[in-house]
């Protein structure tokens, strides 16, 4: 690829070649392939689709695409005939998917109880099929980096191109200097989104200014937070995305080889990663002399072995170089000695999937979404105990409160939210009094949390909050590389104290012990797992105490989740209607009552399961 006006040739060819395609007679179905639609069978979907059309004779094109965010309808399938609209159908079983072949695909009549949205407006059969617009789900969200996820198919360079992909880097390349790339990254106000948000423009300019014969550029992609996906579903459904904001990178810190850090249990983001950089090299845009400009750039894939510590990227670069993945101190930062010591710029998944926006449309244009100190958009994982669980993007400065009951569409069964764990094991634990704070670097700090790689753990009043802290600190504690006698043995003492509380052994004075030792782990680890491993269990305590003084001097568990530890259940007479549920699930007969009549538990046979209390519509059981 030679010029700018070579790549808007071959993007008018390419949309000309796939528009003549949508156009013809030909029906399209497309399957959602990301991890999280094959783990609820998309395999076994989209093959029943291929052996319904084979039977039919029908000759339609089955294509696939990546996550489009709502991963809890998962198994998805979009069906488009021509000149009507692109219908999404949602938990498409095999027996679905011939249904929906025979029905839709020969019948033309959408089968309406399974589909969920539809792209387009106006020309919808069924006009009880919302839009996506209409969905509350998607709009409350602004999509720039997850633009094109679930909707191309992330294995064609083609459908990449056609959305008006690598127009961003011929720009960069072919018009602006390394230093104007910079000032406009800068300018937009980016910062990184793995962590602690360093503003990425300065990151850049540090490196760029840092004189070396050699520099590197590296993508984060070990992403380990439990319930976070968000880098992985990008890699899978936009590859390419994040391949353009590297070499754009690389242009502006002048380096000529970049090194993608991606784990090993990512074996389809992996796979769809050699697929884009081998179609990038046979069109020209990774290789040598790219858009005539002179600049070289080659790219790489490393895969790591799992360990969360080499999420840090002084561990990481170790861990390219073949050593062991351990931190190091800093100074000397990555921008001055990095890997093999040469200068090296590493921003993450998303960080990367936002530069080709900024370039294209420039810098006012990504200010314009977000807050003043922190521009743009977020990607969170939402998870947890809430109704529509998912990948979401929203712009920064949105509500806990708009995330959870507008998007996430608030708590099944009707459950009282207690807290959101945000940021990932090393974030903190955010309660219900705080929902309408804004999502920003600042504001999430001073509550004791993190923004973080964009995990979102949703809870409600059945979790019990000292196990949360529990479980988050067993993971940072058996993460850690035990280079520094803080994180390695601080985080173990924290957690046999823990142990010890959720076992009914707690001793006054464990609180403050626990915010003592946090507190000096922070302080003084040598990397930021270690420096941020006990923000759960402070901002628990900060939000929760009362929960651990039950488990110390009461020896209960207010959510009855800590085993030996809960007392018996009672019913309120008064919310009590006699509808009989809870006395159908005691495993015991511990709950007796006429119909209609308000019912009494046995103490002495309850056994605090709190299978009733489940079950209970009206929320009239609770332990006493």
């Amino acid at each position: 690829m030679r010029s700018m006006a070579e790549l808007l040739q071959l993007k008018a060819e390419i949309g000309h070649k796939l528009a003549d395609a949508e156009l013809s007679q030909k029906p399209k179905i497309i399957v959602g392939m990301g991890t999280c639609g094959i783990a609820a069978g998309a395999r076994d979907t989209l093959e029943a689709i291929r052996e319904e059309l084979e039977k039919a004779g029908v000759d339609a094109a089955l294509t696939q695409t990546g996550c489009i965010g709502m991963c809890e309808q998962e198994p998805l399938v979009d069906v488009q005939l021509p000149g009507e609209d692109r219908i999404t159908y949602g938990k498409v079983t095999r027996t679905d998917a011939v249904r929906i072949v025979r029905e839709h695909v020969l019948g033309k009549t959408v089968v309406a109880e399974k589909a969920i949205a539809a792209f387009g407006e106006g020309s919808r059969e069924d006009s009880r099929i919302p839009t996506y617009n209409d969905l509350e789900f998607y709009n409350k969200q602004r999509r720039i980096v997850l633009a094109n996820c679930g909707l191309i198919n992330p294995e064609s360079i083609e459908e990449y191109i056609a959305s008006g992909g690598y127009e961003a880097c011929a720009k960069a390349l072919i018009s602006m200097t390394p230093e104007e790339v910079i000032a406009e990254i800068k300018n937009s106000g980016l910062r990184g989104r793995g962590g602690a948000g360093f503003p990425t423009g300065l990151k850049w300019e540090l490196t760029r200014k840092t004189p070396s014969d050699k520099k590197y550029v590296i993508c984060n992609a070990d992403e380990g937070d439990p319930g976070a996906f968000m880098d992985r579903s990008l890699l899978e459904g936009d590859p390419h995305r994040v391949i353009e904001g590297m070499i754009i990178a690389a242009y502006a810190i002048g380096a000529n080889e970049g090194y993608i850090y991606v784990r090993a249990e990512y074996p389809l983001a992996i796979r769809r990663l050699q697929i884009a950089i081998e179609q990038a090299k046979a069109y020209g845009f990774i290789g040598n002399d790219l858009f005539g400009s002179g600049f070289d750039f080659d790219l790489k894939i490393k895969k790591g072995a799992g360990a969360f510590v080499c999420g840090e990227e002084t561990a990481l670069m170790a861990s390219i170089e073949g050593k062991r993945g351990m931190p190091r101190p800093k100074p000397p930062f990555p921008s001055v000695s990095g890997l093999w010591g040469r200068p090296t710029n590493i921003n993450n998944v998303e960080t990367f999937g936002n530069v080709s926006y900024i370039i294209k449309h420039g810098a006012e244009a990504y200010r314009a979404v977000g807050t003043e100190g922190s521009a743009g958009t977020k990607v969170f994982a939402l998870t947890g105990k809430v109704n529509r669980t998912g990948l979401v993007e929203v712009p920064m400065g949105m509500t806990l409160r708009e995330i959870i009951y507008g998007i996430g569409g608030g708590m099944p069964e009707g459950r009282e939210l207690k807290a959101v764990q945000i940021g990932g094991p090393s974030g903190g634990c955010i309660p219900e009094e705080l929902l309408d704070l804004p999502i920003d670097y600042e504001s999430l700090r001073q509550a004791g949390a993190m923004m973080g790689s964009g995990g979102m753990v949703v809870m409600d009043s059945s979790t019990c909050m000292v196990d949360v802290a529990r479980f988050f600190l067993k993971f940072t504690q058996s993460e850690s590389c035990g280079k520094c006698t803080p994180c390695r043995e601080g985080t173990k003492r924290m957690l046999e104290i823990l142990d010890r509380i959720c076992s009914g052994e707690g001793r006054e004075g464990d609180i403050e012990l626990l915010e003592e030792l946090g507190s000096h782990i922070c302080r003084t680890s040598l990397c930021q797992l270690g420096g941020s491993a006990p923000n759960p269990v402070l901002s628990t305590i900060k939000y929760f105490r009362h929960e651990y003084e039950a488990h110390i001097k009461d020896k209960r568990c207010l959510a009855n989740v800590c085993a030996g530890m809960s007392g018996a259940y009672v019913i309120d007479q008064k919310k009590c209607v006699g509808c009989g549920l809870c006395q159908r699930v005691c495993p015991t007969g511990a709950i007796t009552g006429e119909r209609r009549q308000p019912h009494v538990i046995n103490e002495q046979l309850c056994l605090s399961c709190g299978a009733c209390a489940q079950k209970c519509p009206v929320h009239a059981i609770a332990q006493t």
